[in-house]
């Protein structure tokens, strides 16, 4: 599904909805003439529209900007899918570093937790 476009994937959703793209343009108030545009690939819905439909028909941004199918891409580990996500605290790119990398990455940061809040306690301990 990947290979799909963003029109041909709304396209699909109108269908499995049982709806004609003439009331799919009315329900989302989009005109047929953006609707005629996405189709021929001279435009794309814009990000109003991409929040509209995927609200409408239950689906992610993910699947419906880029194909992709919730957790698809995303690291397993409870941790890393947190922690190399997009918005990830350090903004790492998880395709640049080996799975071996990420581990030693998480943990440090684990330790480094550990150790602060071993310190705190230490601070606590002397007052």
């Amino acid at each position: 599904m990947g290979d799909q476009t963003i029109y041909q994937r709304i396209e699909a959703l109108i269908k499995d909805r049982g709806m004609t793209k003439k009331a799919f343009c009315e329900k989302l108030k989009i005109s047929s003439g953006n609707l005629g545009d996405w189709r021929r690939g001279k435009t794309t819905p814009g990000t109003t529209h991409l929040i509209q439909i995927s609200d409408f028909f239950n689906v992610s941004l993910d699947w419906l900007m880029k194909g992709i199918k919730p957790g698809e891409g995303v690291l397993q580990e409870q941790k890393a899918a947190y922690f190399f996500g997009v918005m990830g605290p350090l903004n790492c790119q998880a395709e640049d570093l080996e799975t071996e990398e990420q581990n030693f990455i998480l943990e440090y940061v684990e330790f480094a937790k550990y150790r602060k809040r071993k310190s705190e306690k230490d601070k606590t301990k002397l007052e």
